[in-house]
């Protein structure tokens, strides 16, 4: 079986040719490359996606909560996600066949993972499912999981696909840098990662078949330990959330939806 509906969710730090910590500030000289390199990526993936056979395709603008596409650099095929249900994972439904991570970057702690964090680099440390850190690679799985949608491809750089390969087998990766430090990496040339982008994703739509969505065992038991106890202090308020210590939070849900705090 061919995936024929596929949801291509991207971020911004794991995208080929962004090599700077300084191209994440949307107020600075460097982040219109960035973004046309974004773009670049998702149409790579895209072209992959209908080369491979799938028959529709919605991609998601999921960096610091959207507003980084140039819609007028997007492959006319595919669907733009707007989330009208403000949900992170926006039109994702049991309609999909597959799911595709383009511009991933690895967990918060990840030596030489470039620009490494879990949602937020400012406050959140540490976050564990069932007892197993998880960074957003297996966040976005595991709500697809929901959905009974498989994650089929992933790129990023080394770190980010590394990560994704200690969590989820079958599945295709395009890495296209390597981190020196947290806030430096050596690219791939564009192209060359682009192509070897098109290349995974079509090769990942022929594997849908035998993917497993990413489904962790219910009830989950979710832990988030934070940078400094004060950024603890609102969230440990909220209901069913319990405070461990001064850093961390605990709260057990059914459900991989309320997946955060």
């Amino acid at each position: 079986m061919l995936a024929l509906k596929l949801y291509i969710h991207t971020d911004l730090e794991g995208i080929s040719g962004v090599d700077t910590i300084e191209m994440m500030d949307r107020n600075g000289p460097l982040y219109r490359d960035a973004v046309g390199l974004l773009m670049a990526d998702i149409n790579a993936a895209v072209e992959g996606a209908f080369a491979g056979g799938a028959e529709h395709v919605t991609v998601l603008d999921s960096h610091g909560g959207g507003g980084n596409f140039d819609l007028s650099q997007l492959d006319g095929r595919a669907e733009v996600d707007t989330r009208e249900n403000n949900e992170w994972w926006g039109k994702l439904d049991e309609t999909y066949d597959g799911t595709i991570f383009i511009g991933a970057h690895a967990m918060a702690g990840t030596i030489n993972g470039f620009l490494d964090h879990t949602q937020s680099s400012r406050t959140w440390f540490d976050y564990r499912v069932n007892g197993r850190s998880f960074g957003e690679l297996a966040q976005w799985a595991m709500i697809a999981g929901h959905f009974d949608v498989p994650l089929l491809m992933v790129s990023g750089d080394l770190a980010a696909c590394v990560e994704a390969k200690q969590f989820f087998h079958p599945l295709h990766c395009a890495v296209v840098k390597e981190a020196r430090g947290r806030n430096k990496a050596e690219l791939i040339a564009p192209e060359q990662a682009r192509a070897t982008i098109a290349e995974e994703v079509k090769a990942a739509v022929a594997i849908a078949d035998r993917a497993k969505p990413f489904k962790p065992l219910l009830p989950l038991e979710l832990q988030l330990t934070l940078n400094r106890s004060d950024f603890c202090d609102a969230l440990a308020e909220r209901p069913g959330v319990e405070r461990l210590d001064a850093r961390t939070l605990r709260k057990v849900t059914q459900t991989t939806l309320d997946w955060s705090f």
